[in-house]
């Protein structure tokens, strides 16, 4: 006996139909929760249109998500291993050189370093101090240990007063002077193409060729310098297969003062040192030297009306130089700074001590000369 209960219509009766839109409109509504009752449809045809329906809306083999490995995302796992390594070889830069974490922080040097001076405006009654700390200099820090570390730098520390009407020279004359004095002392003791031996043209051009002698000594000790004709006197050269400068900042200070001459002449005096951070040539972590020097000379402009002279060039009328921290014995044209890894040598000191960062002495030519020691550079 069949426990199927009988069928409403007889066997020979068509069984009802429905589109093909009309179930897929069904099966979308029952996966949303919102079908109404379903038509009737044998089970078999239902299952075959489902199925075809998963097909059509299933992703694309090209479109689908990548599925991530167990463990978590594989993108995030790689940047925290290189984020990792970087950081431990920062740790590793830091502990053998800490001072590339603390000069930058606000405790550092660059934030704590001492403020500059203000422009020196007549002689000092003494030297300077010793700086706060007994650090030595570095190829960061050039000046640290110096007096120079507080001086301003370069071109901008030669400061032109104001210029006036004098001794018969109007005052666009005066401030002619003044402007080619500073040039002058630029081009001989700042130019990076001076300093590193190359001819100092720029500061030559400043100079009146109508001056006897001057020129062509000055030439002649460029070309073939001797104890007796030494470029250094008025310009400062190193030697580039020995020395090359720390940086690119030398520190100077001083000071430009105006006097009257007689009448169609105006002087500017200048007074100034200049402090050089170097290193050897070809020593890539050597320790720093430094070399000071220090230049007093008068300039003159005249009156081309009263005077035999060059309309636009200076006259020279005097012009000292003291050196500190290069050898005597040595007259090639070139300073040569003392290292302080250097072992004796040298000519043996004969004059007398000076501190070269001293500017209250009277700088005048007329002292004892020879081979002197320096207190400090």
């Amino acid at each position: 006996m069949s426990s199927v209960p009988p069928s409403d219509r007889s066997d020979d009766e068509p069984a009802p139909s429905i589109s093909d839109e009309q179930l897929e409109a069904f099966l979308r509504e029952a996966a949303e929760g919102g079908a109404a009752s379903a038509p009737k449809e044998p089970s078999a045809r239902a299952r075959m249109v489902a199925r075809r329906l998963r097909e059509e809306e299933a992703p694309t083999p090209w479109r689908a998500p990548q599925r991530a490995p167990k463990g978590g995302c594989p993108r995030r796992r790689l940047v925290g291993a290189v984020v990792g390594v970087l950081v431990l070889a920062a740790l590793a830069v830091v502990a053998v050189r800490p001072s590339l974490l603390t000069d930058r922080l606000p405790g550092g040097d660059d934030a704590s370093a001492p403020p500059t001076l203000a422009a020196e405006t007549g002689r000092p009654t003494g030297a300077p101090g010793e700086p706060a700390g007994s650090e030595r200099a570095t190829r960061e820090h050039p000046f640290r240990g110096s007096p120079a570390e507080r001086w301003a730098e370069g071109a901008d520390a030669i400061a032109v007063p104001r210029a006036k009407a004098l001794s018969g020279m109007s005052e666009d004359d005066v401030a002619f002077a003044l402007r080619r004095t500073k040039e002058l002392l630029v081009a001989a003791n700042l130019d990076p193409a001076v300093l590193r031996g190359e001819h100092p043209d720029e500061a030559l051009d400043v100079l009146d060729p109508q001056q006897p002698e001057l020129l062509p000594k000055l030439r002649r000790s460029l070309s073939s310098p001797d104890e007796d004709h030494d470029p250094l006197r008025l310009f400062t050269r190193f030697d580039p297969a020995e020395t090359r400068p720390a940086g690119d900042v030398v520190k100077v200070r001083g000071r430009m003062t105006l006097a009257a001459g007689e009448p169609g002449v105006v002087k500017v005096n200048a007074d100034y040192t200049f402090v050089y951070p170097l290193v050897r040539a070809h020593d890539a972590d050597g320790p720093v030297a430094r070399t000071i020097i220090r230049r007093v000379l008068t300039l003159t402009l005249n009156d081309p009306a009263r005077w035999n002279v060059t309309e636009g060039k200076l006259l020279v009328e005097k012009y000292f130089s003291e050196y500190g921290n290069t050898d005597c014995d040595v007259h090639d044209g070139f300073l040569h700074p003392g290292f302080p890894d250097d072992g004796p040598g040298g000519a043996r000191p004969t004059g007398p001590i000076t501190d070269p960062y001293d500017r209250s002495r009277p700088l005048t030519g007329s002292g004892s000369g020879g081979c002197g020691q320096v207190t400090r550079t």
